[in-house]
């Protein structure tokens, strides 16, 4: 059995985290390898193994706490850890409690790990084009903000989502996003465009004012090895699809 691979970002050096890939699980089938989505027809126990293996490989130990996300600008204060099966709607999750690892799942969208060292709080967003168009970044930092971090001391990763060159759009979700997102849209063929999502969620942290961004340039869609990908499943005809977490979390005082 290999074991469980992590992306690491260089921004959040020192912090416990990892964007894991679908490498290192117990899932079979469709969603071979480490699935931690509760939502793919996945054997429930293959499910929880694989997210006792991602938490064990990022802050043994810990609880991972995760929300049921929803593609909304909805950020949620973690103060003590719930059962999977109370889990709030909501896209991203915060808290300064040590012992707690935030996770968000993602198979395309944009999984985003925040922190601010010094005070000691940390973040967790899903970022898809709904969620980081309507206000999930600026509801995560505002959070933060909330719990005593500085927006000028958060560091900031944007982890594997699909890029620009597989995230093929129409018109209609160009024109949703304004002048002022054009930037983030390159013509495509027969009409169509293609959107940078990962730039687009950078840019939104950069206007937050965070003190650092970094994005990781791993393309869900084309490496298909390592990581989930809906559209991708989508384009095959396949009935379901798994989910890679991301994880932040802080370590117990000693």
């Amino acid at each position: 059995m290999a074991e469980v691979e992590a992306e690491r970002a260089k921004v959040l050096a020192g912090v416990p985290h990892g964007f894991m890939t679908r490498i290192g699980g117990v899932s079979t089938g469709l969603v071979e390898g480490l699935n931690c989505g509760f939502g793919a027809e996945d054997d429930p126990a293959a499910v929880a193994e694989n997210r006792r293996r991602a938490a064990d490989a990022v802050l043994s130990g810990a609880a991972l706490v995760s929300v049921h996300q929803i593609h909304s600008p909805r950020a949620v204060t973690v103060d003590e850890p719930w059962p999977d099966n109370r889990r709030p709607e909501a896209d991203a999750l915060v808290t300064k409690r040590q012992g707690i690892l935030l996770g968000i799942v993602t198979a395309d969208c944009a999984p985003v790990l925040l922190a601010d060292r010094a005070a000691g709080v940390i973040g967790a967003a899903h970022a898809g084009w709904r969620g980081a168009e309507s206000g999930i970044i600026e509801a995560t930092v505002a959070a933060m903000e909330a719990l005593g971090a500085r927006r000028d001391a958060i560091a900031a990763a944007v982890g594997p989502c699909i890029a620009q060159a597989s995230y093929e759009v129409g018109e209609e979700l160009r024109e949703r996003f304004g002048e002022a997102a054009q930037q983030f849209f390159s013509s495509g063929a027969r009409g169509r465009w293609q959107f940078d999502l990962a730039g687009y969620v950078a840019a939104r942290l950069a206007e937050s004012l965070v003190g650092s961004v970094e994005v990781l340039e791993c393309d869900t869609y084309c490496d298909q090895r390592r990581f989930y990908s809906f559209r991708r499943a989508t384009h095959l005809g396949e009935p379901t699809y798994g989910r890679q977490v991301s994880l932040i979390g802080l370590p117990p005082e000693a």
